[in-house]
């Protein structure tokens, strides 16, 4: 009997995106942070940590398809968590804290080695038809999104 790996399609993209996530999670539980917290800091760290907060929100917003009153709502807790703050020089803009750039080093050092398991032994030219699959597929879904 020859079984055949599954074809991509919407079931087998959620599996995979629900079991890494909640790999994700567990680091980031142990850490007292969540994943919206998590995709916050990351957008902070790639603008080079410091963001304007219309931008963050709009970063952030467009990566999770949630609303903006959560974001905004997340940006506070961070605030008053002491993970991020106004940036002095431009109070219109939000910056890392030393915590938050610790705690966005270490969770990202953790998932770093689970996700070098999860990706162990599979061919680079299979990851990147992946890739380029799966951005296809975002791209389309966010035009989809746009046009509702």
């Amino acid at each position: 009997m020859t079984t055949t790996a599954p074809t991509v399609n919407g079931r087998v993209i959620a599996l995979a995106h629900y079991a890494a996530r909640a790999l994700l999670e567990g680091v980031l539980v142990r850490h007292g942070a969540t994943f919206h917290q998590s995709v916050t800091l990351r957008a902070v760290v790639v603008a080079g940590e410091s963001v304007g907060r219309d931008e963050l929100v709009a970063d952030v917003t467009g990566s999770l398809k949630t609303g903006e009153s959560v974001v905004r709502g997340v940006i506070e807790e961070m605030t008053a968590a002491k993970l991020l703050e106004a940036d002095p020089a431009e109070t219109s803009r939000v910056r890392l804290t030393d915590n938050g750039r610790d705690l966005y080093e270490s969770t990202t050092a953790e998932t770093a080695e689970i996700s070098a398991r999860l990706y162990a032994g599979i061919p680079d030219e299979d990851l990147a038809m992946a890739g380029r699959v799966l951005s296809l597929i975002t791209k389309r879904a966010n035009a989809e999104l746009a046009g509702a």
